[in-house]
């Protein structure tokens, strides 16, 4: 059986231990800048061992590095690797590049990240299952990362080197920049004297909606809304509410609605002319 270590005890760290060691993996090692989330992992495994990093690396046949992003480069320069060992970092937007002195030891290196969004460990655990992981890696350590993936209930895609930057910016754009658009929508609502925790509340279904259409039906098809029907008057209402109550909004209103229309023409629902006097009103003046 494979032995697996992690250096690093965080959100990510933690679940993917816990998973992995569900999933018959064995668990044997692990280290943290904190002794304490060390402790709490060790326990949570069975089989699992508290060292400092070389002692992780010196007991376990695959180490995973899922410090935080900025770390990862000092713990890869900092481990004395061996060959036969495969050497792992769960970063979204970095290469197997910052493993570098790993690989220059002869140890494999690769990259196992999950496209999911972690705010606990908890969380977590619950997200993992369905969830697709990027997988940067050569032949062996291909092969068994994508075999973890699919053990923990997900999909796997292999990106190449370069894909790095662009695929977790897209990440960021629909999972972060969700969350500050629907601050931005809440906020809307404080201005008719509804706080933000209700606003919330009323808006997640209109969240789950739109989810659940894009899952069933599809993009562009899922797409709703005045511009999807080239409603022109109302983008005019909402440009004029938002210059007089949330001036600071209409940028990225105007941005949001320009991006929109060429999805809006694929659906079929408006043709260019509408296209186009939707793209008029919508451009900075």
């Amino acid at each position: 059986m494979l032995k697996l270590g992690f250096i690093g005890a965080g959100t990510v760290g933690t679940a993917l231990s816990a998973r992995l060691s569900g999933r018959a993996y064995a668990v044997v090692a692990v280290s943290s800048r904190s002794q304490a989330s060390a402790q709490n992992l060790a326990q949570a495994v069975n089989g699992c061992r508290v060292f400092d990093s070389q002692g992780v690396a010196d007991n376990a046949e695959l180490i995973f590095i899922t410090t935080p992003d900025d770390a990862i480069a000092q713990v890869a320069s900092r481990i004395k690797w061996h060959p036969g060992q495969g050497v792992v970092h769960c970063s979204g937007a970095d290469s197997t590049a910052i493993l570098r002195p790993a690989k220059d030891s002869g140890a494999e290196v690769g990259v196992f990240h999950p496209l999911q969004t972690f705010a606990s460990v908890k969380q977590a655990m619950e997200n993992m299952p369905g969830s697709t992981f990027a997988l940067e890696a050569g032949e062996p350590l291909l092969k068994t990362l994508k075999d973890m993936a699919n053990a923990l209930g997900g999909q796997w895609v292999e990106l190449k080197a370069g894909d790095k930057v662009l695929y977790h910016a897209a990440a960021v754009i629909a999972c972060n920049y969700m969350v500050t658009l629907l601050k931005l929508a809440t906020d809307l609502w404080q201005t008719f004297d509804v706080p933000p925790q209700q606003a919330t509340r009323a808006l997640l279904p209109l969240l789950r909606g739109a989810i659940h259409n894009i899952e069933t039906v599809g993009i562009p098809q899922c797409l709703t809304g005045p511009i999807a029907r080239g409603d022109v008057g109302t983008i005019r209402k909402h440009l004029d509410a938002l210059e007089q109550t949330a001036p600071h909004l209409v940028a990225t209103y105007r941005e949001l609605g320009l991006q929109t229309i060429p999805i809006a023409v694929a659906k079929g629902r408006i043709d260019k002319n509408q296209a186009e006097e939707l793209r008029v009103i919508l451009q900075p003046d």
